[in-house]
């Protein structure tokens, strides 16, 4: 593993990766505010990230995992585009790899995606991440294009079912693509070890469709089957049917602790 790692945005990703990271890496995390032990630093202020690196050494390797905030385009231009362009300023030196998003894939027919597939997303904030994406890979880094994240305490699915706000769109075929918190930080420092310039998916190993995820709640907790409903056109990853896969990043010795979202959920209750 590296000797010093850059957490460029400790949230609920960052705070994971700071969490599974080998005693022995030294670990420097930043968030906007400084809190929780981390330095200050806007990523998209470029003095600030010329400043920051003025104080610290060169670490190997930088992962830049922060959040846009929920914010819209000028959040995501600031976040990724501008905070992307500021850490390889500052550290010309360093492997960099950037948190994407599988919403870069805009594929609607349920059909297999891999690394080589058309991106053409309609949202403003996923074509901005692929304009993120091509500053990483042309210097070089590394782009980890991340499913939907989700967690014991943070799972829209999970909550919209147990809360009884939860509907199934149509006949539910619509494939839900997922990765859990602790897997998508295990996933990145795999990378961040390899340094592997590229892009990777990281996703589950079990795609599944809305309708058997919510069967298999249902299952799990004995709870009846949501509603039928319309189709969620105003999704903001946009509405997508697709099986994303994660055989590029497994081919490189990384599997998850998870390898389905329902595996995860038994232990939630």
């Amino acid at each position: 593993m590296n000797s010093s790692l850059l957490i460029a945005g400790a949230g609920y990703l960052g705070s994971e990766i700071r969490t599974q990271a080998p005693p022995n890496l030294e670990i420097i995390a930043l968030t906007k505010s400084g809190e929780n032990e981390t330095r200050a630093c806007d990523l998209s202020d470029a003095d600030q990230v010329q400043k920051l690196a003025s104080q610290i050494p060169s670490p190997e390797t930088i992962i830049h995992c922060a959040s846009s905030g929920r914010g819209g385009p000028d959040a995501y231009r600031a976040v990724f585009l501008n905070g992307c362009r500021n850490l390889i300023a500052a550290f010309p030196q360093t492997h960099l790899l950037l948190t994407s998003s599988t919403s870069v894939y805009h594929q609607t027919d349920g059909e297999k995606v891999d690394e080589t597939a058309l991106t053409e997303p309609i949202r403003e904030t996923s074509q901005l991440l692929l304009e993120a994406e091509k500053i990483v890979l042309a210097a070089g880094g590394t782009v980890a294009r991340l499913a939907g994240l989700y967690g014991p305490s943070r799972s829209a699915i999970y909550r919209k079912f147990i809360n009884g706000t939860a509907t199934i769109e149509e006949d539910g075929r619509r494939i839900l693509n997922q990765i859990h918190v602790e897997d998508a930080a295990s996933a990145c420092l795999h990378l961040a070890s390899l340094k592997s310039p590229g892009i990777f998916n990281i996703v589950d190993d079990t795609p599944m469709s809305q309708l058997d995820c919510y069967q298999g709640l249902s299952k799990i907790l004995q709870k009846p089957l949501p509603p039928i409903g319309e189709k969620n056109t105003s999704r903001k990853r946009a509405w997508t049917h697709k099986r994303v896969l994660n055989s590029k990043v497994k081919a490189t010795g990384w599997t998850p602790q998870y390898p389905s979202f329902l595996e995860a959920a038994i232990h939630f209750s």
